[in-house]
């Protein structure tokens, strides 16, 4: 697709932030949103291509609502200002999600800020085998693309019920989020190799959302 015109349209949504000249824009709206699920949907056969156990999801699916939930955040602006998609959506486990926008574009994947019964789970997890999941965060091409988990603002100070102060994990145990985010600029979207890169993305991040989702389905 041109994600050109996808940010043009962001552009002037923002600048136009309102029911009205979304509803005088709709047939332009509705352009770039399906453009966007074609990608998406070849992004989709791809990742099956290269991951045997990869979760269909048609972009029509795994595309999110641009609308903002006004119902819990009454001071958001009415509409988004990025396109985001999650893929290999698999009931209750993290999905790969993809996220095109002005202030930010990223790749992500892991569980942000999961209920209490996800985050015990990963924990659980981490206290039987937390050294396979160092071992995927200290690979070197994993910290070239991730940099590491996402810094946890809500990590706790203390050790988490149940736990010891001294266990070896300790460190990840505290974490209340488990995820990775891949940094984008707009020049790299636009970049003729950005569904090559999004791939090589997916496959480096894979053994880090294998663990995480083999922890909340044991």
């Amino acid at each position: 697709m041109d994600f050109n015109i996808l940010f043009e349209f962001l552009h002037d949504l923002q600048n136009n932030n309102h029911k009205d000249w979304m509803d005088a824009n709709r047939k332009q709206y509705h352009s770039v949103r399906n453009s966007f699920v074609k990608w998406l949907d070849q992004v989709d056969g791809k990742l099956a291509k290269i991951d045997p156990e990869y979760y269909p999801t048609p972009g029509k699916k795994g595309i999110n609502r641009i609308n903002n939930n006004l119902l819990f955040h009454p001071n958001k602006p009415v509409y988004k200002d990025h396109f985001g998609a999650g893929l290999d959506q698999r009931t209750k486990q993290g999905d790969f999600y993809i996220h095109i926008g002005l202030s930010e574009c990223l790749i992500a994947g892991g569980y942000w800020k999961p209920d209490n019964k996800i985050l015990n789970s990963i924990r659980e997890a981490i206290d039987y085998d937390g050294e396979k999941l160092i071992n995927i965060l200290n690979k070197k091409s994993f910290k070239n693309v991730f940099g590491g988990l996402l810094p946890d603002e809500d990590k706790l100070k203390t050790a988490p019920k149940g736990y010891s102060s001294d266990h070896q994990h300790i460190d990840l145990l505290r974490h209340k989020t488990f995820a990775v985010i891949h940094p984008l600029n707009r020049e790299d979207i636009l970049k003729d190799d950005f569904m090559d890169r999004v791939l090589t993305v997916y496959k480096e991040m894979l053994p880090f959302r294998r663990y995480l989702n083999q922890a909340v389905t044991v």
